[in-house]
């Protein structure tokens, strides 16, 4: 109990701390920020990182959920975090500012976690995570489409130069 108490607690203030900072930045700049990734991605990476374990937490039965849903959830945000780790181009990319927006928010829902281990579960929280979470995620996806599909015609524009210049 005091181990996924606070580990959820530890999720809470971590997406916290990462949506503060973005949404701060935001206001003092006004834009869509490109050094985003370079401001919260470590703390990011880790509340990420930390989020496997979840998987661990449905498989021992020490959380209810269904298993593949969270494991979907979960390996895509880590491989997306990969991607952007590894894109260094796509770090400073204004859509990485986005995407840490609303995954942090959908991350926001912790507290419910919180309040179910303590027993003492709230109507609000419940519908506010199961409600919220719908139009938050369908913007996550699109957003996520929309880099994969980026990163796809970059490459397929590098290759066709690759190409054309071996031809002439």
């Amino acid at each position: 109990l005091v181990y996924v108490f606070s580990y959820n607690l530890l999720q809470f203030c971590g997406h916290t701390w990462i949506l503060a900072n973005t949404i701060a930045r935001f206001l003092m700049f006004g834009q869509a920020l490109a050094d985003t990734f370079y401001s919260v991605g470590f703390v990011m990476s880790l509340c990420q990182l930390l989020s496997i374990l979840e998987l661990f937490h449905i498989a021992d039965g020490i959380e209810k959920a269904r298993l593949l849903p969270r494991f979907i959830q979960v390996m895509e945000k880590n491989l997306l975090l990969i991607m952007i780790i590894m894109l260094e181009e796509l770090q400073s990319k204004p859509v990485v500012c986005a995407q840490f927006f609303f995954w942090n928010i959908l991350d926001l829902l912790y507290p419910h976690e919180l309040l179910c281990i303590m027993e003492k579960p709230s109507t609000t929280m419940l519908w506010t995570r199961y409600s919220l979470w719908i139009p938050l995620y369908i913007l996550s996806v699109i957003i996520e489409a929309s880099v994969t599909v980026w990163q796809l015609l970059k490459e397929r524009q590098h290759q066709l130069e690759k190409w054309n210049k071996k031809r002439k």
